[in-house]
């Protein structure tokens, strides 16, 4: 049984689904016996998708040892064994938010500049505050006053408090006026936005390590999840930015933004396999609800479809 499948979901995959499994089935064509010149342009389509080399790689290791092992004959065969792959590739324990034990739960945001972050930190909130949580917002990207003004807007269209200081302020004054706050209202979340200066690494480093201290200081264990928003549009570079900003923070889930308006989506299953870290969150597209929790079986039937058949006409 797979997860669920939302139409939200399903519209957001169309235009990945169209370039990865679209690409496949010129290839595949429904019906026919599986042999190594059809393998060979599977691989080809694979490398020419947005999975990344080494995903792809990987995959078509794996489809050549079923092949030689006859667990795969057909084309048919060859489409369910992706999906069985793939989910189990996607699949993690970890995909749930982290909660703390008591207090406040504290998740720190990051993410480049343009990513998406204020407001996939806005559908965040939004989700939480929607199931009975009071959450706080922390504006700590204090050197770009853009971000502070969007999220002061957020916090007011989705009825959140947020803790504010004035463009230029230490960010790591911010994060502790902030753990303050939600310590002292007894609030269920604390979520606090960061800088996305990635190309400046050590001062975003000094900064991040400073925050993290602040809030540890008055919150015990925090913070308990740090998520980082990546823009699906990016494809590969997606990859690239979670590999560095993997070696600044430690990264406990995946925020994908804009996988609504990307024929790139399958990029997710090349940073899920090249980042080991869980997607968490999904945005699918620009209003407060657009949020999704990650659901791996979802994802890959929101690709493949329910049924195989449906998937390439016989030749």
């Amino acid at each position: 049984m797979f997860g669920k499948l939302t139409n939200a979901l399903k519209k957001g995959l169309q235009k990945t689904k169209e370039k990865l499994v679209g690409g496949l089935k010129a290839v595949l064509p429904f019906g026919r016996k599986l042999d190594e010149k059809l393998i060979e342009e599977m691989e080809e389509t694979l490398l020419s998708a947005d999975l990344g080399p080494k995903t792809a790689v990987k995959l078509m290791d794996q489809v050549r040892l079923a092949f030689k092992e006859k667990r795969i004959t057909t084309t048919d065969e060859c489409y369910a064994f992706l999906k069985s792959w793939l989910k189990d590739l996607m699949r993690d324990d970890g995909a749930k938010l982290r909660r703390a034990e008591s207090g406040p739960t504290v998740i720190l945001v990051a993410g480049v500049n343009g990513a998406g972050k204020t407001t996939s930190i806005a559908k965040l909130a939004h989700r939480l505050s929607r199931g009975g949580a009071s959450v706080i917002l922390a504006a700590a990207d204090t050197f770009r006053a853009a971000a502070v003004d969007q999220l002061a807007l957020w916090s007011e269209r989705i009825g959140c408090r947020i803790i504010r200081q004035p463009t230029g302020a230490d960010p790591a004054a911010v994060a502790f006026d902030a753990a303050e706050a939600a310590v002292a209202r007894k609030a269920d979340f604390l979520v606090v936005d960061t800088a996305g200066r990635l190309h400046t690494q050590a001062n975003l480093m000094k900064e991040l390590e400073k925050i993290k201290r602040v809030i540890e200081k008055r919150i015990p264990g925090a913070p308990h999840e740090v998520i980082l928003v990546l823009d699906a549009t990016c494809g590969q570079n997606a990859i690239t930015q979670a590999q560095e900003f993997g070696k600044i923070l430690p990264v406990t889930g995946l925020f994908l933004t804009k996988l609504d308006g990307t024929a790139k989506g399958g990029a997710v299953i090349g940073i899920r396999d090249q980042v080991k870290v869980p997607v968490k969150f999904i945005g699918l597209g620009e209003k407060p609800e657009d949020i999704e929790d990650f659901d791996a079986e979802a994802f890959v039937e929101g690709l493949f479809g329910s049924e195989e058949p449906a998937l390439a006409e016989p030749s």
